[in-house]
């Protein structure tokens, strides 16, 4: 297809987020706070590696059985979980620390989840940040296997029973990305002829061929060599690893914007959006954070994607914070800011999207 830049046009609608930025700017200046993560995000980044990695040299140490291995591999995938969402998402977004070899260094953990730094980049940070919901032009919602996430998504019979389905197939995420970074490289092409993106750069396709085969090396040749296990043996743990972690990274992402409320609007036929960028973020945006604050330390304070997506270069650890600004701000200017009371709030209204969506 033929990709066309989109604009977000409408002056009336401007002032919302400079009024905005201005109070989250005096709010950190009040409180002699720095936008980044700090130590506790440092602290908490090298458990969520723990997490993944300390499982994985207990299981090549070959001191446990089958049964217990299997019980590793399921904390791996909550590793996985944990470094995707408070480690490497942060980090790409630059507002980890201050210090940008550090991002890098963090940022740099998507190849121990078997994904890769640049492709996320632009895929999530460019385009699923600045164009939210919005379809064929928002990954996160166009083109999923067997899944209608957009209601301009092409309808097919068998979606009518997706939200029975749906989660067995956000299970394969973080699986995907063994061949998904590849597939990206001609739709980011086919995007740079818009300008939307820059072609692929060569450089970039030589790190996306040795980082996968270095995490093929780390994940597969590693255990099979160095333990007695079977490839059979591997071969279970690795998917439980894998649909252990793309359940909650595909749940979580999915009650942000696929949810009621969360609007996805289409361009005119010039490319426009007759809306602010950061309005738009609130129109396509939904926050489920409750009172479960053990959850939302996990997910990388991914139930605020309000604050994420309208500040994403202020560190997750400042959303709960900022989230009262934010709302107060937004209702000041006649705008709805969509929260769900909790994670089962969001969650039952994420299936009711997909049952609406699967039916019409």
């Amino acid at each position: 297809m033929q990709y066309q830049k989109i604009k977000f046009t409408n002056a009336e609608k401007s002032t919302f987020f400079p009024t905005l930025r201005q109070r989250v700017d005096q709010y950190f200046s009040a409180n002699q706070i720095c936008k980044s993560g700090g130590k506790p995000i440092i602290y908490k980044a090298l458990f969520m590696l723990s997490l993944y990695i300390v499982p994985y040299v207990l299981i090549l140490s070959g001191q446990f059985s089958n049964l217990a291995m299997v019980g590793l591999t399921i904390i791996m995938g909550f590793g996985v979980a944990g470094v995707g969402m408070s480690v490497m998402h942060d980090a790409i977004h630059g507002s980890l620390a201050t210090s940008r070899i550090l991002n890098k260094l963090f940022g740099a953990s998507i190849y121990l989840l078997g994904g890769n730094a640049y492709n996320w980049e632009v895929q999530h940070n460019r385009l699923h940040h600045t164009y939210t919901n919005i379809h064929e032009v928002d990954e996160d919602i166009t083109g999923k296997f067997l899944l209608r996430l957009s209601f301009q998504e092409k309808q097919k019979y068998i979606h009518r029973f997706q939200h029975i389905y749906a989660f067995f197939l956000y299970s394969l995420m973080t699986l995907s990305f063994l061949w998904k970074d590849f597939k990206e490289i001609s739709l980011f092409n086919k995007m740079a002829e818009s300008g939307m993106t820059k072609p692929f750069p060569k450089k970039e396709l030589i790190r996306l061929i040795w980082t996968k085969l270095a995490y093929i090396v780390f994940i597969c040749a590693i255990p099979l060599f160095f333990t007695s296990i079977t490839f059979g043996q591997w071969l279970i743990g690795f998917l439980v690893m894998h649909a252990t972690a793309g359940m909650i990274l595909s749940t979580v992402f999915q009650m942000a914007h696929v949810v009621e409320g969360a609007e996805q609007p289409e361009p005119d036929n010039s490319g426009s959006i007759e809306n602010a960028w950061a309005v738009h973020q609130l129109q396509t945006t939904s926050n489920f954070a409750g009172k479960n604050r053990i959850l939302s330390w996990f997910i990388g304070g991914l139930d605020y994607q309000i604050e994420h997506h309208l500040f994403p270069s202020i560190s997750h650890v400042h959303y709960h914070a900022l989230s009262p600004i934010v709302q107060a701000t937004a209702l000041e200017f006649g705008l709805t800011y969509n929260a769900k009371a909790n994670f089962a709030n969001a969650l039952g209204s994420h299936v009711r999207m997909l049952k609406n969506m699967g039916s019409r």
